[in-house]
């Protein structure tokens, strides 16, 4: 019973972890706006990662170092599907509208199952099903006034794919206690590449004070802290669970944009809200006697 209880517990405070980490991406999202005007995207990426990655190698090197030849070749992997979902979603983004692309990002809450299942071999009850849709549906009425299919569309579909892949992956190749270290090699790893694809042109770096600190700000909170916490979250929940929780992502969004910025709270933003808050809560309800027998590790 106390390992019962003590497993809830883990589950629950994972469950927080990722709740806060949505919560620091929702509230970039105003401030990405503004400062992608002067920042080339990759540029943007390259620099908020690298900053992120140096920060919590030089807060404990020592947990970096010593991460196996095994551990660090998946944490390679890791860090190749994020980049290159942040890349691609990038890139679709310049070819639909920012509604579009964030519905159609979301759509890794149903890609995470399917893949969950096919993969990981997860039986995928009626519940969380149920969780999955309504969760997409939220999402609709959060983002969508249209939708059209077309080459920008096609390619943050893609990216939405792979996001679902890293949180699959991640819950399958993560343990609490290599997390710190991996975060670090992935964050280094999705810097490297970004660096790669800007380089010819050269890096644009933030002109003033107040764009400094933005970027810090994504770095440190919305970078570091986030991918430390989806890490060692993940190592204790199902990666559908997880998935779902993560969709709060536009929720937040929406609520720090009606907050400090000029948009205002309508009718879809608070049905759309409502129903993805209910996805997670129907997904948090269901019945988990054998906790950990709903997170498989692959062989390490």
């Amino acid at each position: 019973m106390e390992h019962d209880a003590g497993t809830r517990r883990q589950g629950l405070l994972a469950a927080a972890a990722l709740l806060s980490v949505t919560a620091a991406w929702g509230s970039t999202f105003f401030l990405i706006k503004d400062l992608v005007e002067v920042v080339p995207p990759l540029d943007f990426l390259a620099v908020r990662f690298a900053i992120a990655a140096v920060a919590l190698f030089l807060l404990r090197p020592r947990a970096v170092l010593a991460l196996s030849g095994d551990a660090l070749k998946r944490g390679v992997v890791l860090g190749l599907v994020y980049g290159a979902a942040q890349i691609l979603q990038t890139v679709g983004l310049a070819h639909t509208a920012a509604s579009v692309s964030g519905f159609v990002t979301g759509m890794y809450v149903v890609f995470t199952p399917i893949l969950a299942a096919l993969v990981l071999r997860q039986r995928i009850g009626a519940p969380v099903w149920i969780a999955v849709v309504v969760a997409t549906v939220g999402l609709g009425f959060l983002s969508l006034d249209g939708l059209s299919i077309g080459y920008g569309e096609g390619i943050t579909l893609l990216s939405a794919v792979l996001y679902a892949a890293h949180i699959v992956m991640l819950g399958a190749w993560t343990s609490a206690r290599e997390a710190y270290a991996l975060a670090v090699v992935q964050m280094a790893v999705i810097s490297v590449m970004c660096l790669i694809m800007t380089a010819p042109g050269g890096v644009t770096l933030p002109q003033t004070g107040g764009q400094w600190l933005s970027m810090v700000y994504m770095a440190l909170v919305a970078g570091a802290f986030a991918m430390l916490a989806q890490t060692w979250a993940q190592a204790h929940l199902p990666a559908t669970r997880a998935a779902i929780i993560m969709s709060m992502e536009p929720v937040f969004a929406a609520a720090f944009a009606i907050g400090f910025t000029a948009e205002s709270l309508t009718l879809r933003t608070l049905l759309g809200g409502g129903m993805v808050l209910a996805a997670m809560l129907i997904a948090e309800a269901v019945p988990r006697r054998h906790v950990e027998a709903e997170v498989p590790h692959l062989s390490q």
